[in-house]
Order: structure tokens, then sequence, then C-alpha cells
């Protein structure tokens, strides 16, 4: 990490709990390796406080922007003072840029990160059909990017099934041909199986589905980079699935956060 001084850009991540970040530590690396004065650190705020939180940020004239990960993506949105129109479509945010004059820009980079993993990892969407456990913030990025990405079809399933409705309502808005289910906790018949949930984060959470439907021929991809091996994808594995770890979202979106937080060094600085 380069020596932190008086023009060090600060950039923050945003989480609660923040025990299983991985943004600080691939953030800070590449900005190492590129010459670039600036630090990740992260920041530990629970939902009642982000309002206040963020009006204060606006104020921090060495604040370069921010990362936000679980569970504040929806409800920064309404906190920036613009936002992308693929972000306002999603209805969440993950990735802020503070400009000079102390305004907060939002993106949305989940779900092109998810998407560009899976095919990092040789896993093509296009054609395939597609089981998304949860409607938040990520699941509603990675949804977009799956219809992007051309699956054949797309099934829903939310604890809260109204959430899920309304996911599936702009989804077909956006894409007329694409055909959007509502689930249940039953993943069978589907490629691809994606848990877009939180649930794996904390020790004795529940599934975010019923794996014992879970067939040989499916492959189950993860959003948690921490634990790495998360309940599910052990579960998975048991089954003969091919199972796909959360990190290489987070790698895939390292150049899609760098381009938008405007990341570079001064000219002449980098190697």
């Amino acid at each position: 990490m380069v020596e932190i001084t008086g023009t060090t850009r600060l950039y923050g991540i945003l989480a609660d709990p923040i025990h299983h970040v991985k943004t600080p530590q691939m953030l800070n690396a590449f900005m190492a390796q590129e010459g670039i004065d600036g630090v990740t650190v992260p920041m530990h705020v629970g939902a009642d406080d982000l309002a206040a939180l963020m009006a204060g940020l606006k104020h921090m004239k060495n604040l370069g922007g921010l990362i936000v990960t679980v569970p504040h993506k929806t409800a920064v949105l309404d906190l920036c003072d613009e936002v992308t129109d693929s972000a306002r479509r999603i209805g969440a945010v993950n990735t802020i840029r503070r400009t000079a004059d102390g305004r907060l820009i939002g993106e949305m980079l989940d779900g092109k990160g998810f998407v560009g993993g899976l095919i990092a990892g040789g896993i093509a969407p296009e054609g395939r059909s597609a089981y998304l456990a949860g409607a938040g913030g990520a699941a509603n990025a990675i949804a977009f990017a799956l219809a992007q990405a051309g699956v054949s079809r797309l099934t829903i399933a939310n604890r809260t099934r109204a959430k899920a409705e309304d996911l599936a309502d702009r989804l077909k808005d956006a894409f007329p041909g694409l055909q959007v289910d509502i689930g249940s906790p039953d993943p069978s018949g589907h490629d691809i199986v994606v848990n877009a949930t939180s649930l794996g984060l904390r020790d004795g959470d529940p599934l975010p589905l019923d794996a014992d439907r879970l067939a040989p021929e499916q492959i189950v991809a993860e959003i948690i980079m921490q634990p790495e091996q998360t309940a599910l994808l052990k579960a998975a594995a048991a089954r003969g699935c091919r199972v796909h770890f959360g990190k290489p979202m987070l790698a895939c979106q390292r150049e899609l956060m760098a381009a938008f937080l405007e990341l570079s060094a001064p000219a002449g600085t980098a190697e």
C-alpha cells in the first residue's frame, strides 16, 4: 500500500456486518500497483445511521467515493444526488463517486461483475435457464444482467413474493421476449442456480433454497465471498453440482469500479 499522506484520496466501503468484505484488499492492491495515491477503508454503519453518514460524507473533500454492500444497496439509491439510468432501473447502487463539488453519483455494477465472473469461469449464460434466489439490490442487478446476457428463462424466488413480482414486472418491461417466472424454494429444472441473498454470511443461516432438489447437471453460483465455501456450495458439491464461487464477481468488478471512480495515477507516475 502507498504511504497515507495529506494528499491521499479516501474511498470507503459501507456494510453491516463488515467483517466479510474483500473490496478494501482488492482496491488497495490495485491502487498500489497503479501508483494511485488512495486508500480504501471499511465503514461499519447500520441502516438507521446511513442517511446521516451520507449527508456528512458529501462535505468530506478528500473522499473519492464509496463501495456499498449488504444491506445498504437499495436504501442508498435515494441518498445519492444522481444515479445512472441502469442503477435507477435496477433500484440499487453499489458504487458512488463524489464529485469535486460534493455531489454523490451512484452506479450499480454487481450484475455486470457477476456475469463477467461466470463467463471468465467458462459458464456462458446465453441460452440457459436461470434460477435466482433473492430480489434485493444485488439480485435485481444480477437479474437484469442475466437477461441482458441472453438467458432463455429466469425464475425469481424470494421470501417476500411482492418483491419478486415487482422485479419480474420490471424485467418483462425491459425484456419483453424473456420468460420470467415467480418460483418457490425448489430450484430444479434450471441450468444455473444463483444465490443472490445474504444467507450464508453467518454461521447458522438457513439455506436460501431447497438443496435437496439440486441435480448434478446444475451449476450453483454464489455472490457471497466470505466464507468462500458457503453452506449452499457445500451442499451443492455434495450432490455433484458444479459450483461457482463469489470471488470472481468482485474480481470482474475491479476494472468497472476503477473506471467509474476515476481511479488513475498522476501522469508519468504509473509504471
